[in-house]
């Protein structure tokens, strides 16, 4: 049989088993047998993808959230595991280290889409109104959420903060460091919050999504940086810490360095930068510690705490899913 004529069978057979659902009733043919025929058929010319553009099409990709202070879509409850939850849209691995008497609980998660990095408030962005952290995460639908920097807590409002690529103020505060989120979920550490810095950042056409005055700064560009000893938050006291870091395109890395226990002593701020570097982050930054210091997982707390202990909290950086349904729990 020539090249002609067996192309011409190919397309006949193809028209007959396109049709069949439409004949036969709902379910007769399998969709991976129709996929199968359809891989098999030379498409040279895009003949066939005109024809049955359709079948041919890709599956879509899931739609992004809105950069806005709505949820996250409503996870898989039967998703989650003590290791981690997955699914197509997220992969987080949980992890608990114990080492020279520090207990470390670390989590590493990927997303697919920059929108998935999000933050929620207590009340109003920029007014004094507290939640916990556990609260926040639950109305959010968060698979994983941390504390971020308490911004209600600065009496004096000297910060630069954004929330959801809402500016809630813009002071810069040559005393702390800076980390900013962008449009693509990079990482951005602005050490002693350099005005001129953050000015050429957003003049190079980066957008600002969140933006948090808080630090010590731990990494920046690979390089663990060396901590300041006149830096607030008693940097170096042992005490328990919070911090975020990038370690890839849309990877990132949650750390809760647990202290004030009898398992746990706490780190110092370049304890927790050198950490923090060996995990391979490239960007790194502290967030508030001490009681502050809350991780929560899956309705719970990824850490020795009880809802008796949490602190009441202004803010929190959370990650959603793509895959679930919308609205609230």
């Amino acid at each position: 049989m020539n090249r002609t004529a067996r192309l011409v069978c190919l397309l006949l057979a193809a028209v007959v088993v396109l049709s069949l659902p439409l004949l036969v009733p709902s379910g007769a043919l399998l969709d991976e047998e129709r996929n199968r025929l359809l891989e098999e058929m030379p498409d040279e010319s895009g003949w066939l993808t005109r024809l049955f553009p359709a079948a041919m099409a890709e599956t879509p990709a899931l739609a992004p959230l809105p950069l806005d202070f709505s949820p996250g879509r409503v996870a898989d409850a039967q998703a989650f595991t003590e290791a981690g939850y997955t699914d197509d849209s997220i992969t987080l691995t949980l992890e608990t280290l114990d080492k020279d008497n520090v207990v470390w609980r670390v989590a590493r998660v990927t997303v697919s889409d920059p929108s998935q990095l999000r933050t929620a408030t207590a009340g109003k962005p920029g007014s004094n109104k507290l939640a916990l952290i556990s609260s926040m995460a639950q109305k959010n639908n968060a698979i994983i959420a941390i504390n971020a920097n308490y911004l209600s807590n600065d009496p004096v409002k000297t910060s630069f903060e954004y929330r959801m690529g809402e500016k809630i103020r813009a002071k810069y505060n040559s005393k702390k460091d800076l980390l900013i989120t962008d449009e693509l979920g990079d990482l951005h550490v602005f050490v002693k919050s350099q005005k001129e810095e953050v000015e050429a950042f957003e003049a190079s056409g980066r957008t600002i999504i969140n933006a948090f005055t808080f630090g010590p700064a731990l990494v920046k560009d690979g390089q663990v940086l060396t901590i300041d000893a006149e830096y607030g938050y008693n940097p170096n006291g042992r005490e328990p810490r919070m911090a975020i870091g990038q370690t890839g395109k849309l990877s990132y890395v949650l750390v809760l360095a647990e202290g004030r226990t009898k398992d746990s002593q706490g780190v110092t701020h370049q304890e927790l930068a050198d950490f923090m570097l060996s995990l391979g982050c490239t960007q790194a930054f502290n967030f508030d510690g001490g009681n502050s210091a809350t991780m929560v997982y899956n309705g719970g707390y990824y850490q020795q705490k009880s809802r008796n202990n949490e602190r009441a909290q202004s803010d929190m950086l959370y990650f959603a899913t793509l895959a679930g349904p919308e609205g609230t729990p």
